[in-house]
């Protein structure tokens, strides 16, 4: 055996993590071994050709660990001489601890609004990552920054770029039915941005801010944050139920294309007599436009704000609800009267959209990259809801299909939710509670189900377990 490449005497015992990862775990071994003395400062490792053999793990491996350990200053190797621990190891890796350490705190994960997330059946309502074209976004990212030069990095633009807000207006005029003009557009991180925004900007402790009863649970905190008085107000089969709204209220915020959670779209009787209201109390309404995108049955109605005269009406979309998750791009249709104060609180809030992604959203909306994608992926997530359906078999009743990201499906009568939420878990599902979008509301037990980031594999195999326990329910 060649001189310096004799095994150590020292027996280092096989680590017990080094089957789940050879590298991290020969690494770790050896380091825990001279930051303990085990291999004492001077002393020679065993070769990599020896190690490996008592190891059972290739050379190459245990070589990247070597180098590793040499990279970060435990042992030096020389030619001629094997690998030998460093004679200096910083003190306070060797030094024993003085009284007994506490245990460390268990890490508590956050947890996504609601248990919102992708592939994970049934909270998989948001769009499928999946269906985006990242190479046609990385072009459109390069020539929207170039196109727009350096300038844009160093400019500030608290509405959002003019290039952006011009678009979004154009896609609104055309989709949507808005009239509306660049400079009533205000770019934000998402819907929630706005709402906070707006919760911030209007609301005051002892407004009354209107919800829908079920609802969307993070407008209800956002608007309770600014000291507002929570009025929920039932939602019917055409939608809020504009009677119940009082004319003391500051704000009302509805979801009108498909409410959130239970899916039916406000009638045009109740968008007209919300306006009148609106009107009438010198109020705000804030329409939450999150997934109009998706109806797979008809086109959908115009928005809202696409009858407002009175210009009472705040208009919220959001592009990660149809483009990525990843990606936090907003915007706002903000009446006239409300620009000035808002945009002071979004410049003293700080919160902003990086010139990167806008720059890219320019050209993706220019393009007509932006509407080819909601063309594909609403092709896509109508295959996987029709999947699901049939999957359920139609002995299930369920609602809000037609459109969204989403449907509820109604449990069996005697069901509760919690029992069937758990057996459910069971089997690896996993569901949301309509009751968990409630505040007063009492309505039958039933589940969210969210399908559009599911592969249709996913939704085949679940759904068929989804079913089974519906039955057996």
């Amino acid at each position: 055996m060649s001189r310096g490449k004799a095994a150590s005497a020292l027996d280092l015992p096989r680590p017990d993590g080094l089957d789940a990862s050879k590298q991290q775990g020969a690494y770790a071994a050896l380091r825990g071994a001279i930051l303990n003395r085990q291999l004492p400062a001077g002393g020679r490792l065993p070769s990599t050709r020896s190690l490996a053999e008592r190891w059972q793990v290739s050379r190459g491996t245990l070589e990247a660990a070597f180098e590793r350990l040499h990279s970060e200053g435990y042992v030096q190797r020389v030619a001629g001489s094997g690998t030998r621990v460093c004679a200096v190891i910083p003190e306070q890796f060797m030094a024993a601890p003085t009284v007994a350490q506490a245990p460390r705190r268990a890490v508590v994960p956050d947890q996504p609004d609601a248990g919102v997330q992708s592939h994970v059946p049934f909270v998989a309502r948001r769009p499928d990552a999946s269906l985006f074209d990242l190479k046609t976004w990385a072009r459109c990212i390069s020539r929207g920054l170039l196109s727009v030069g350096p300038g844009v990095l160093e400019a500030a633009h608290p509405a959002g770029l003019p290039q952006l807000r011009a678009q979004i207006a154009d896609y609104l005029r055309s989709y949507r039915g808005l009239q509306c003009e660049a400079d009533e557009v205000i770019v934000t991180t998402g819907i929630r941005h706005a709402l906070d925004l707006i919760a911030r900007t209007l609301l005051k402790s002892g407004d009354t801010a209107c919800v829908e009863d079920p609802g969307y649970p993070p407008a209800r905190r956002l608007f309770s944050l600014a000291g507002a008085h929570i009025h929920a107000v039932p939602v019917t089969a055409e939608g809020l139920d504009t009677d119940q709204l009082p004319d003391t209220a500051r704000l009302a915020y509805v979801t009108p294309a498909h409410q959130a959670p239970l899916g039916m779209t406000l009638s045009v009787s109740r968008r007209l007599a919300l306006l009148d209201w609106a009107a009438r109390a010198e109020a705000w309404v804030v329409e939450d436009d999150y997934d109009s995108e998706y109806n797979y049955n008809a086109a959908p109605l115009a928005a809202l704000k696409s009858l407002d005269s009175s210009d009472r009406v705040i208009y919220c979309g959001s592009f990660n609800k149809n483009l990525f998750p990843g990606l936090r791009v907003g915007f706002m249709v903000v009446p006239k009267a409300l620009r000035p104060a808002l945009l002071r609180t979004l410049q003293l809030t700080g919160h902003s959209v990086g010139a990167g992604d806008q720059s890219g959203l320019v050209e993706f909306l220019g393009s007509g990259a932006f509407v080819r994608h909601l063309r594909a992926s609403r092709q896509a997530y109508q295959a996987r809801r029709d999947a699901l359906l049939e999957c359920l078999g139609g002995q299930f009743r369920v609602s809000g299909q037609q459109a969204g990201l989403h449907f509820v499906l109604w449990l069996p009568a005697g069901v509760e939710e919690p029992d069937f939420c758990t057996r459910a878990a069971a089997v690896g599902l996993t569901l949301q509670p309509l009751g968990t979008f409630c505040r007063d509301a009492r309505l039958p037990p039933a589940v969210i189900i969210g399908y559009t980031a599911l592969t249709l594999a996913q939704i085949r195999f679940h759904g068929r377990a989804l079913a089974k326990l519906l039955m057996a329910a």
